[in-house]
């Protein structure tokens, strides 16, 4: 079944905006670049996107999905407009929609860690 899963705030700052979330809460961050860090406690995670060709106005709900194609047809047909089509991140692939009131989200399909 599909679960929200994860959060996404973009921000300008991620080293600034990771030292709050860090000092306020004793969150541990793991960094994927210098634009992208995030929880990785394996429950409803954090993410802090600081590259401003995927940022979004608001927080970014983003939905665990086993099928990244099927639920991005699934997704249209429904009504969604993708406003971000499918991309590769480290760690899976995503793609951003919005939904008929406007909000925007998006569903991502995670990769099997690789020993």
């Amino acid at each position: 079944m599909a679960r929200i899963s994860y959060l996404e705030l973009p921000v300008s700052d991620v080293a600034g905006v990771k030292a709050f979330y860090s000092g306020a809460f004793d969150w541990a961050f793991t960094d994927f670049g210098p634009d992208y860090a995030s929880t990785m406690s394996g429950d409803s995670d954090l993410g802090l996107n600081g590259d401003a060709s995927q940022s979004t106005a608001l927080l970014l709900p983003v939905i665990d999905v086993a099928d990244l194609e099927a639920t991005l047809a699934r997704v249209t047909a429904a009504g969604g407009i993708v406003t971000h089509p499918i991309f590769a991140f480290p760690g899976g692939r995503r793609f951003h929609f919005r939904d008929p009131a406007g909000h925007e989200l998006a569903a991502m399909q995670v990769e099997p860690m690789k020993d």
